[in-house]
């Protein structure tokens, strides 16, 4: 007996423990239309319904980084792939509430300018949203700041910025123009390899899209402490459910993608994870990103898993599909 109370203990303490590892681990997908508001929204109690899904991400204890397997349907990574060096977990969780709030505005617009609403978007750069430690853009950008000129070039849209980054060798500098404020900000950032792809120049910044954006009508949605882009799809599909047009039919429909203004979805993380959440909430149907269709197949276990390129086609899918 006072081994194996020993042993208990031993056990209690490694599970209470926190390790230097992280835990990605599936969270039940829920309605979003509790989360979003939207006037003139349809009203009434109904089956089925848009669902978003998200993950949940904490410190695994020393028990779970030796034997991860005991939460079901968990990933274990390194603290670096959740926080990079220096950043910490406050820090990273205002850039992801900030990404959040931005994939909200974007996914209303799209939603009402598929319904023929008039939108007025203006794409008026990028934004720093988070600045690695350690990295060429410390000391020289901050949070807040949006590039809007790269080597001469204007870069109002993450593409263009893409476009001009594709053509600078690391190790080289490249040329920046940031509002910030009310004033602008020039400078020359060095580059460097990217970690996970040498031929690639980086300054080590996390990005997102600044616009001006004018809707119609005021939407509100309100996603609490959820934080990253990856529920802008299920939002843009909820407010256009919400406003007349079914696109659930009755049916269970988890989605998850990243939305830009031009309606493009892109890839998200997590996607067994989320996968293993909607299967959690009954879904019929999950809608991914063309990107992580493959991996969601694999851990889908019978869901029908609809791949989506774009915002168009994910109504388009629904509706042969609902």
């Amino acid at each position: 007996m006072v081994v194996l109370a020993a042993v208990a203990a031993v056990v209690g303490a490694l599970y209470v423990i926190p390790s230097d590892h992280y835990l990605v681990l599936p969270d039940r997908a829920r309605p979003a239309d509790p989360l979003v508001s939207v006037p003139g929204e349809k009203k009434g109690e109904e089956s089925g319904g848009i669902y978003m899904v998200d993950v949940l991400v904490r410190k695994a204890s020393v028990l779970e980084r030796i034997f991860p397997g005991i939460e079901e349907g968990s990933s274990l990574v390194p603290a670096e792939q959740v926080n990079p060096v220096g950043v910490s977990d406050e820090q990273r969780r205002q850039s992801s509430l900030n990404e959040m709030s931005r994939s909200q505005q974007i996914a209303a617009a799209v939603a009402l300018r598929s319904l023929g609403r008039k939108v007025s978007i203006k794409p008026n750069g990028v934004e720093v949203t988070l600045i690695r430690p350690g990295f060429p853009a410390e000391g020289k950008l901050e949070i807040g700041d949006v590039i809007v000129r790269a080597n001469g070039s204007e870069t109002r849209t993450l593409e263009k910025l893409a476009h001009v980054m594709s053509a600078v060798e690391p190790g080289k500098a490249v040329r920046l123009v940031a509002n910030r404020g009310d004033g602008r900000k020039a400078v020359t950032v060095n580059t460097r390899p990217d970690p996970e792809d040498p031929k690639r120049a980086v300054i080590g910044v996390q990005i997102q899209q600044s616009a001006d954006i004018d809707l119609p009508v005021a939407v509100k949605i309100e996603a609490g402490n959820i934080g990253g882009p990856s529920a802008g799809l299920a939002f843009a599909l909820d407010i256009v459910d919400e406003l007349g047009r079914d696109l659930d039919h009755g049916k269970t429909v988890v989605a998850t993608g990243a939305i830009r203004l031009d309606g493009k979805v892109d890839p998200i993380g997590g996607i067994q994870q989320k996968t293993i959440g909607a299967r959690q909430a009954g879904a019929d149907l999950f809608l991914v990103p063309d990107a992580n269709a493959a991996e969601a197949r694999r851990y889908a276990d019978g869901l029908s898993i609809v791949a989506v390129s774009n915002f168009n086609e994910a109504l388009t899918r629904l509706a042969t599909r609902t």
